[in-house]
């Protein structure tokens, strides 16, 4: 199983450069940030992580998960980079494909693509996302971006999103694109999974719902004529050895750990003690 570590990167982070180097030499296959742009002061949405939906102040404070990896990527050379997720509908796929196009060029071919759509109305809507359909959103400024990243010259044509033929360089690294992951589990989230995906990122899994999950994406993936073993599933979270391995058995491909903290003083003692409880 490969293991990776997400990190919330924000005011209190110390060297990120540093950090990612010593993640890569006890052995995480992967590091992974998440994202915020922003949080609204004044909001009706309630968050599902607190018992009385009130949103922590960390979710305002997180830097962009794009700069910090570009930062990681440069004082390594195999670590993966994801993003766990970023926001798709709070961005504009012109320059996300630019962006992310620019990351896996100079990482040598390491960026994962971790996917969702968010849960915070007012935040996607501030940001200039459609909160009420932003899968379909999300799915489009997806296939802008495959079409940016894999043709010399590239337009699009949709409902949020319609440009002419464009050329943008330089293109990935991996081919034909960088990896889709999607996170979720909402109720058509295999079937998105299957039509513009590579991998599927559930959190606070089990083994029952991997092994269920699978056995969907595998269906579903011989009736698209995919192969399935081209689609991955990544554990989100995992609390143990024992539960990565029982993830495993249970169909899963990666799994990530959280670090508690990247403070200076903190992150690399706690990095050492995380490899040492969670890698075999």
């Amino acid at each position: 199983m490969k293991v990776g570590v997400n990190v919330a990167v924000n005011s209190d982070t110390g060297d990120i450069g540093a950090f990612a180097k010593k993640a890569e030499e006890l052995g995480f296959q992967s590091l992974w940030m998440a994202e915020h742009p922003i949080i609204p002061v004044q909001t009706t949405s309630k968050y599902g992580g607190t018992p009385d939906g009130s949103i922590p102040e960390s979710m305002s404070d997180m830097a962009d998960p794009f700069i910090s990896l570009a930062i990681a990527s440069a004082t390594t050379s195999k670590i993966m980079l994801g993003t766990s997720i970023c926001l798709v509908p709070e961005h504009n796929p012109l320059v996300q494909a630019k962006q992310i196009a620019a990351l896996d060029f100079h990482s040598g071919g390491r960026f994962i693509f971790g996917i969702g759509t968010g849960w915070l109305r007012e935040e996607t809507e501030i940001m200039g996302g459609d909160f009420d359909h932003r899968w379909t959103q999300a799915r489009e400024a997806v296939e802008a971006m495959k079409e940016m990243w894999t043709k010399d010259e590239a337009e699009f044509h949709g409902h949020y999103y319609d440009f002419p033929k464009v050329r943008v360089f330089p293109k990935p690294v991996q081919k034909p694109h960088p990896p889709v992951f999607l996170g979720g589990a909402a109720t058509n989230v295999f079937k998105r999974v299957v039509t513009y995906g590579d991998g599927w990122m559930p959190v606070r899994a089990t083994p029952d719902s991997v092994r269920a999950g699978r056995a969907s994406l595998d269906e579903l993936a011989d009736a698209a004529g995919r192969d399935p073993k081209s689609i991955q599933i990544l554990i989100y979270g995992a609390s143990s050895r024992d539960e990565i391995k029982q993830m495993e058995d249970a169909g899963a491909d990666m799994a990530t750990v959280r670090l508690a903290s990247t403070a200076p003083g903190e992150a690399i003692s706690g990095l050492e003690k995380l490899a040492k409880e969670m890698l075999g």
